[in-house]
């Protein structure tokens, strides 16, 4: 059980750095945040659900939180970038996949 917490604090704090990362647009850091995460995800994949205690449960709700937090600064940044994009061109069109790439990068 004691391993299953060390894994989800190592989550948590992978998840605060890559707040950081992110705040300071740091790309060395969020790629290796999301290595991280991908590492961690993989591991925590295996663990069974019943050594899940009550400490356990509030580390998943902290990292839980902490990716849903950062999943909307990453999704911030991005509609940032898309409207200084917009504004650069005059066109929103300009960077949208046309139907045929659409179709290519759904395959």
């Amino acid at each position: 059980m004691s391993q299953l917490r060390d894994q989800l604090r190592q989550m948590v704090a992978v998840l605060e750095d890559e707040r950081q990362a992110l705040a300071g647009l740091d790309l060395d850091g969020i790629v290796g945040a999301s290595q991280g995460k991908t590492t961690l995800c993989d591991v925590l994949a295996e663990a069974d659900a019943a050594q899940v205690d009550e400490e356990c449960r509030g580390l998943l709700e902290a990292a839980r939180r902490l990716n849903e937090v950062n999943r909307q600064v990453r999704n911030l940044i991005a509609a940032n970038v898309s409207a200084r994009l917009d504004a650069l061109t005059g066109s929103a069109s300009l960077y949208r996949a046309s139907p045929a790439y659409a179709y290519a990068g759904a395959r």
